[in-house]
């Protein structure tokens, strides 16, 4: 097995210690140059484990005049005064926000550690004024423009986005905080935040409304993340060791690594890009994980979904909709969409000019998957154990021809179904059949559609394909003639494979499978 001997920064969010210690660093430096020297206060959302630590931690050396850091790399020659900076680095990521009081408390110990560096003002007594305060001191006594660096702004909104007052109360508590950088503006060299989301400009930043937002922009598309050029420039060796550990060819690895990692876009027309945590991993353990989804489970944009009564297929299939529908999270608004898509489970995939729509989607297969396996103890009673075992045996009896063992395994998964009746059992019914579908897709050619001009579900498998209708309010034999007098089958008759029909009914007494009919 070939050993590269090259140290991988998986988890090292400190530029100092990447350069110091011989890490492997995908150069970002021209970009940050520019940014730094194109504008004063910006923002970017970018979903977690995207580098923004490691870019912001980068801004501080390059403001801290740490030029020998940068030794080598683009902004090696752009730079040439290299001026030294007051850095104001507020980190927000690694704490609790359980109550009003810990983000004060959080607050309040970063400005005290400044405060005994640049002085307190008397008459500072709230967060805002001592913030203010501070910045003014820092750029007197210096000579220079301060730089802010904010890391993970919205952290404690996050946390308390199911708890409507702790909400508010944080939300009232970093308005004004944040807004101080409008205000201070005179003393800014720079200022930079960073989050997974951006809240509505009239909740959080509606005292800062002079932030230019890079999230969407063309030029900055691809400051987070790995490019395709720059994972064929930079990991080469990475690549041919995950080659010989996999018994595949250099292009099968690159390819692999396109379908799990890659597929993110910022910008409809910018570079995508993929997950570097993904990567690295990959790389580091020589194998295709899921990894990024493993670190952390999106339980509160389920519980979004399940309260917005947001239609789980649409989320499958894509999504039509305007900008605005995703790039601000409004907490009074019943929609799931635009914390999905800055979380990092929907990217941008299309985009229509003329009516201005965006197309959003899952980027790749880790997400896809990831988020349908994460979905199924939401909607059924089936654990994670037994949900690997009735996807692969489901594949195998199809593959086998053997359509009624299928049904008959199909029936048992739906065995004690968890919810009560209700007006949604049959949206209810129907994602759960797109759910199983769907993961059958990971080793199969299966497809669900929601349109009444085909079938409900396709699978195809080496000899055989089946066409299957699902009816809530009919019969078996009810759904066998809506496939043939609709023609569903009659697509799939040309492939050189038996198509097989399967008219499948369900009981809303029993809560499951009551019949179903093989043709």
């Amino acid at each position: 097995m070939l050993v590269t001997g090259r140290k991988l920064p998986i988890g090292i969010q400190t530029f100092e210690d990447i350069r110091n210690d011989g890490y492997l660093y995908v150069d970002k430096t021209a970009l940050m140059w520019t940014m730094a020297n194109t504008g004063k206060p910006f923002f970017l959302s970018r979903p977690r484990r995207f580098g923004k630590s490691l870019l912001i931690s980068t801004f501080e050396a390059y403001f801290k005049g740490r030029r020998e850091l940068f030794t080598g790399l683009d902004v090696e020659k752009l730079e040439t005064k290299w001026e030294v900076h007051p850095v104001l680095h507020i980190d927000l990521n690694a704490e609790k926000y359980d109550s009003p009081d810990r983000l004060d408390a959080i607050l309040s110990n970063q400005l005290t550690q400044w405060e005994a560096i640049y002085g307190v003002g008397d008459d500072e007594t709230t967060l805002s004024s001592r913030f203010w305060g501070i910045i003014r001191r820092a750029s007197e006594q210096t000579g220079k423009g301060v730089v802010v660096l904010v890391d993970e702004y919205d952290k404690p909104l996050l946390q308390a986005i199911q708890n409507e007052p702790l909400l508010d109360s944080y939300r009232s508590t970093l308005k004004a905080f944040y807004g101080v950088l409008k205000s201070a503006d005179r003393y800014l060299r720079f200022a930079f935040l960073t989050g997974v989301t951006k809240f509505s400009q009239v909740s959080v930043f509606s005292d800062l409304n002079q932030l230019i937002d890079i999230s969407m922009n063309y030029d900055f598309s691809t400051i987070c993340g790995i490019t395709h050029e720059e994972l064929l420039a930079n990991f080469e060796p990475e690549i041919e060791a995950l080659s010989q550990a996999n018994g595949i060819d250099k292009q099968e690895v690159v390819d692999t690594m396109t379908r799990q990692y890659d597929g993110y876009h910022f910008h409809p027309n910018g570079g995508g890009v993929f997950n570097p945590f993904s990567v690295l991993n990959a790389f580091f353990s020589k194998e295709f994980s899921n990894y990024w989804f493993q670190t952390g489970t999106p339980t509160f944009l389920v519980e979004l979904l399940k309260e917005s009564d947001y239609d789980l297929r649409l989320l499958m299939d894509g999504i039509e909709t305007a900008v605005s529908a995703f790039t601000e999270y409004r907490a009074d608004k019943k929609n799931p969409i635009p914390l999905i898509y800055q979380s990092g489970y929907l990217t941008i995939k299309d985009y229509d000019r003329r009516f201005k729509m965006y197309r959003l989607g899952f980027p790749n297969d880790e997400v896809r998957y990831g988020f349908l396996n994460f979905l199924v103890p939401f909607y059924t009673s089936v654990t994670d154990d037994e949900r690997s075992f009735y996807i692969g045996k489901f594949i195998n009896e199809l593959e086998n021809g053997n359509a009624d063992a299928f049904m008959r395994r199909f029936e048992a998964f739906f065995a004690d179904f968890p919810y009560e009746l209700n007006d949604q059992t049959e949206r209810h019914y129907q994602v759960v059949i797109y759910l199983i579908f769907k993961l059958m897709g990971q080793f199969t050619q299966a497809e669900v559609h929601s349109s009444r001009g085909r079938a409900d579900a396709v699978v195809r498998t080496p000899k055989f394909i089946y066409v299957f209708e699902f009816k809530l309010n009919g019969t078996a034999g009810q759904a066998m003639q809506q496939i043939d007098e609709k023609g569903y089958a009659l697509p799939y008759a040309v492939e050189g494979r038996q198509v097989i029909k399967v008219g499948v009914e369900f009981s809303a007494e029993k809560r499951n499978v009551e019949r179903w009919v093989v043709a």
